[in-house]
Formats: structure tokens, C-alpha cells, sequence
């Protein structure tokens, strides 16, 4: 039976959104992390994606989406309460403590909402790769949602303290990208570097598999940052083009870059800078233009690449062992973008997002780059004491670190298989190193 508040065509766009932008983990990110690890690592790897995804699902629903997004019950988090009913289900979307409401039901706001929960784990799997341990990281997810996830979404996105002062995040560049690199660089100097034959030779077992990850990641951002507006509406059509023109620049610069330091182009090095582009471009996505576009993904093709490059070779970072350097993707690029958003947001651009804010330095609001700012700070804060806390409190029950043998054989010692079987009729055979 139809409702009269019921938009079919947004609600096709937003259930089409948030099935790419899931695509993004599963396969996306799975297979990304299967190619760009060492092969002992690939079924690992891929697996605590994998797992994030779904363990996320039933968390979210159970308890955590309402935190998120629900009911006010301190300034920076919802109450805690399930949203499976089928009277959930079917009604007319609605974040209450920011009084939005969309044209579509609750069911179809409660998926989209997931999937940025979702790779936001996945996301930080990456700083941890090749060590954690895999029941560590299967009590982790659900606790780091509860406990900083849906803090940062509350306060930004569900009508929490940081939205009532007009901090801008389109489409997660705090939320999602700027908390992953946090919490993952903080994770990985808790659990502990890698074995030292690993981080000196960690070489990509599927450089090609790899490619087909970044791809899909690629394409599913037209989901995350077009789906955002909440309706199939010029400002999703905006966001869309300006996201795959921040990305293309940005890979171009990033090679650029690496031709004049290492001399080639790497295709690692594209996708490196393909992700710093996309994580650049969410906070602004649907609120610059296209000349915004490109001057961020100029500047995340530079300042990562710096980042990674150079401040990676201190003996900070080299003490840290950031598997897939996600503190430089994510929290570096997510950081930035969220600074240039409040440089470079145009006052037409945030009318058609429905925000009371004038745009950013450009159109005279140069307050909105201390918005941008406090928003960034509290972010940072809010994921190095959580994860700090939940590490340290997991650490009581599990062992955070795999055991020396396990760190050594890998897959096989983990989980009894094995990514490839290049021997006789593919039976398995235990193998010792790499």
C-alpha cells in the first residue's frame, strides 16, 4: 500500500547508493586487502573485513544505529534501542534530534546508514594487518562502534553538539575517514609492529587483484558521497561529479609525484593517492564546485604523498607499524579535506545540502575553517582515548597480538587455509613463511 510521503524515486537512489557503497567492503575492500598483502596474509586480511562487515549488521540494529542517529540522550550520543520492528521498518525516515526527515522509510535509512558504519571498520583493518588477532578484532568491532562510532556520527550528523555549531561533514570525512586513520595508528601502537621480515619485505601477492578492489572502491564513492543529500537531487548529481573529479586529479598528482622522487609510477602509488582523493573530497563533496574539486585533489595529491613519504620515514612512524599506512590516507587526507571544506564551501552549494551556513572562507565565512577545526579535534581526541581504553580492556581477555608461530606461517596457522594452491590438484600443504 503506498504512502503519501513515499518518494520511489528516491528511495531507488538511496537503496542503490547504499548497495555500492557496500560494495566497497564487500567485495571492494576485501579483495584489496587479498592483493596488496603478503600471501600468507591474504585470507586473513580479507577475512577481518569480511567479519567487520557482518558483525556491524547485527550490532547496528540491535543497539547502535539509534545511537547514531536516534533519540538525544547526551549531547554527543543517541539512546541505545533496537530498530527492527516491522513498524521500524516501515516508517517515514527520521533522524529526530536534527528534526530531517527524508522520502523514503526508516528500513532504507537504517541500510544506508550501515554501509558508512561498515567500512569505517574496515577501513581501520588496514593499520592492523598481519598481526592482530582475529578474536581480538572480532570483540573489538562491535565496541568501537558502540563507544566512538556512533559518538562521531551523533554529534555531526544526527543533531549532536558538533552539527548545531555548523561543523560540515558531507559524507564522513570525520566520521568516517579522520576516526579510521585515528583509531587505526593508535591500534597499531598498542598491538604492536609486525615481524621485522615483513615489514622489510611486504610485497603485494596480487597486484592486479588489488586493482579490481580500488575500482570498485572508486565507483561505490558515487554511492557514498551522492547518497548523502537523502534524495535523487541536483546536489547528489554535484556531489557525484566533483568526487570523480577530486580522485582523477588527485592519482595523476600523486604519480606525478612519484615520478620526481622515485623516478617511476607506481600503480600503488595511484591507488594511494585514488583513496587520499576520495577521502579528501567526502567532507566537501556536495558543497564545493568543480574548481573546489580540483584544487583538493591537487593538495591530496601532495600533502598525503608528504606525509607517507617523508614524515612516514621518522622514527615516530617507523616505531608504528601502520601496515597500509591508513593514518596517511585516511586521517591526514580526511583532516585535510575537512579544513579545505571550510575554505572552499560555496554558499549556493551548502543551500542545495539544506545547511543555514554561508559557505566558507571563500564567500567571506572565515569561522567556518575554526568550525572545521573543532570538529577535527574532537574527533582526534574522542578515537585516541576509546581505542586506547577498548584495546587496553580487550587485552585482559585476549591476547591483542597473534603468537610468534602464528605471525610466521600465517593463513594456514590462523585459519587452516590458504588464499592459492599452485601444487598438484590444489590439496592443501602447510606452509612455513611466505
Amino acid at each position: 500500500m503506498s504512502v503519501a510521503w513515499l518518494n520511489t524515486g528516491d528511495n531507488a537512489w538511496q537503496l542503490t547508493a547504499a548497495t555500492v557503497v557496500g560494495l566497497q567492503s564487500v567485495p571492494g575492500l576485501v579483495v584489496l586487502y587479498a592483493g596488496i598483502v603478503k600471501k600468507k596474509w591474504a585470507v586473513n586480511s580479507a577475512f577481518m573485513a569480511f567479519y567487520a562487515f557482518a558483525a556491524v549488521l547485527i550490532a547496528w540494529v540491535l543497539w547502535a544505529y539509534n545511537m547514531g542517529f536516534g533519540n538525544q540522550w547526551f549531547p554527543f550520543v543517541g539512546m541505545p534501542h533496537p530498530i527492527i520492528s516491522m513498524q521500524d521498518e516501515l516508517k517515514q525516515a527520521l533522524i529526530p534530534a536534527s528534526n530531517t526527515s527524508a522520502a523514503f522509510p526508516m528500513s532504507t535509512m537504517v541500510y544506508f546508514q550501515f554501509v558508512f558504519a561498515a567500512i569505517t571498520l574496515v577501513i581501520m583493518a588496514g593499520a592492523v594487518l598481519g598481526r592482530m588477532s582475529f578474536k581480538a578484532w572480532m570483540i573489538f568491532v562491535p565496541l568501537w562502534l558502540t563507544f566512538s562510532y556512533t559518538v562521531g556520527a551523533f554529534s555531526l550528523w544526527g543533531g549532536g553538539f558538533l552539527s548545531s555549531l555548523g561543523v560540515i561533514d558531507y559524507s564522513g570525512g570525520y566520521v568516517i575517514h579522520l576516526s579510521a586513520g585515528v583509531a587505526g595508528f593508535v591500534a597499531a601502537a598498542v598491538i604492536g609492529p609486525r615481524l621485522a621480515r615483513d615489514r622489510e619485505n611486504f610485497q603485494p601477492n596480487n597486484v592486479l587483484l588489488m586493482l579490481v578492489g580500488a575500482g570498485i572502491l572508486w565507483l561505490g564513492w558515487n554511492g557514498f558521497n551522492g547518497g548523502d543529500p537523502y534524495a535523487a537531487s541536483r546536489d547528489a548529481g554535484a556531489a557525484v561529479l566533483n568526487t570523480n573529479i577530486a580522485t582523477a586529479v588527485s592519482v595523476i598528482v600523486w604519480t606525478i609525484m612519484d615520478i620526481f622522487y622515485f623516478k617511476k609510477p607506481s600503480v600503488i602509488g595511484a591507488v594511494q593517492g585514488m583513496i587520499t582523493g576520495l577521502v579528501a573530497i567526502t567532507p566537501a563533496a556536495g558543497v564545493v564546485d568543480g574548481w573546489g574539486a580540483i584544487a583538493i585533489g591537487i593538495s591530496s595529491g601532495i600533502i598525503p604523498w608528504l606525509s607517507m613519504n617523508l614524515l612516514g620515514k621518522t622514527a615516530l612512524f617507523r616505531k608504528v607499524d601502520d601496515t597500509l599506512g591508513v593514518f596517511h590516507t585516511h586521517a591526514v587526507a580526511g583532516l585535510l579535506g575537512g579544513v579545505m571544506t571550510g575554505l572552499l564551501a560555496t554558499k549556493a552549494g551548502c543551500a542545495a545540502f539544506s545547511l543555514s551556513t554561508p559557505g566558507g572562507a571563500i564567500e567571506g565565512n572565515w569561522h567556518q575553517v575554526w568550525l572545521q577545526l573543532v570538529g577535527a579535534a574532537f574527533i582526534i581526541v574522542l578515537n585516541i582515548v576509546v581505542t586506547y581504553i577498548l584495546l587496553k580492556l580487550i587485552s585482559l581477555v585476549v591476547p591483542l597480538r597473534m603468537s610468534e608461530e602464528e605471525l610466521l606461517i600465517g593463513d594456514d596457522a590462523v585459519h587452516g587455509e590458504e588464499a592459492y594452491a599452485f601444487f598438484g590438484d590444489g590439496e592443501r600443504r602447510p606452509v612455513a613463511g611466505d
